[in-house]
């Protein structure tokens, strides 16, 4: 499973929205709610955790960037912990080993209560939607009441990976920090140094993240290199070995083997993603839709699993029986 964003430390998502809130915390400007957006694994939540920690007390730890703290640190242990008072996070709840696909109504009405009561152990109150996206309508109107009403000495992450999707009237009231894309040379060097693998390796994996340094980080993992390599064996096989499927697919069981199945169709998707565009670079038209096609299927399928609680087993070998048609030059 990849690292919690509370966990890490080292990673310093972008410096210059760091130094944009220190600049205000510093001057005693701190807007009450901010709205931190990019590209999903840009590091938008890792940093709300790093100016939680420094709004809690954390001392700083000017070695792990601009609002860097030791995770040593005791307000930083209590965060990491899961167990500071003055600290609410609002994520997807997961029953029975699932993921929620939204953040209820219910859990937003925590929000006006936690800002409610003064901090206990700090000078502020912080919370953190991670993701806002994932609110349900119901939810986002119950944190827009807190925002119309600002909580004294209260702070609220706003983590988004599309802003534009949100109310404009939450985001009207929220101050914007931006997070780029990172280029590949700066990928490159992240997975390098964090995980230590060769540079032809890092520059594969920086190829595939798309910009963001949090899916470079998860795609260098010994396991999803492992499913990338599988996905692209099977995309160019004549044929997939129906034992090594079955094989794949009997390690699906479990929360775990959720996590397993959905890096396993991303990595698929990523490879068929790969042939489409070969295909209709080569002027094969109806090659190149299918492929296309494809491509689009598998792209829901993972969504479409948890939705209806389909076996992951039989949706892997539905894709592969799919992807046989495909090669076949079938629809």
């Amino acid at each position: 499973m990849s690292e919690h964003a509370r966990d890490r430390f080292d990673l310093v998502p972008d410096a210059a929205a760091e130094l944009a809130f220190l600049d205000a915390f510093g001057k005693d400007r701190l807007h009450h709610a901010w709205l931190l957006c990019g590209p999903e694994g840009s590091g938008k939540a890792s940093l709300a955790f790093r100016a939680a920690r420094r709004l809690l007390g954390a001392a700083p730890d000017a070695s792990r960037g601009p609002l860097g703290t030791s995770p040593d640190d005791p307000v930083a242990r209590l965060v990491t912990a899961r167990s500071h008072p003055d600290l609410l996070v609002l994520e997807r709840a997961v029953e029975g080993g699932k993921t929620k696909k939204s953040i209820s109504v219910d859990q937003a009405r925590e929000l006006p209560e936690f800002f409610s009561k003064s901090p206990s152990q700090a000078r502020y109150r912080v919370a953190i939607i991670d993701a806002a996206d994932d609110l349900n309508l119901n939810a986002a109107n119950a944190l827009l009441k807190v925002l119309e009403e600002p909580p004294e000495r209260g702070v609220l992450f706003l983590v988004t990976h599309a802003p534009g999707r949100l109310l404009a009237t939450i985001r009207s009231r929220c101050r914007r920090l931006a997070f780029p894309v990172w280029p590949l040379h700066a990928l490159e060097e992240l997975v390098r140094n964090r995980t230590g693998v060769s540079s032809a390796e890092a520059a594969r994996i920086a190829g595939m993240a798309g910009g963001s340094p949090g899916r470079a980080l998860a795609l260098a993992s010994g396991a999803t290199l492992e499913a990338d390599q599988l996905a692209q064996a099977w995309v160019s096989a004549p044929v997939v070995d129906r034992a090594e499927a079955l094989a794949v697919a009997d390690r699906f069981r479990g929360p775990e083997g959720q996590d397993r199945f959905e890096t396993l169709m991303d990595r698929l998707s990523a490879a068929v993603r790969v042939r489409a565009l070969e295909e209709g670079a080569q002027g094969s038209g109806s090659g190149g839709a299918r492929w296309a096609e494809l491509w689009s299927r598998l792209s829901e399928l993972p969504d479409r699993t948890a939705a209806i609680n389909l076996d992951r087993g039989d949706v892997l070998a539905g894709a592969l029986a799919d992807l046989q048609r495909v090669k076949a030059g079938g629809g």
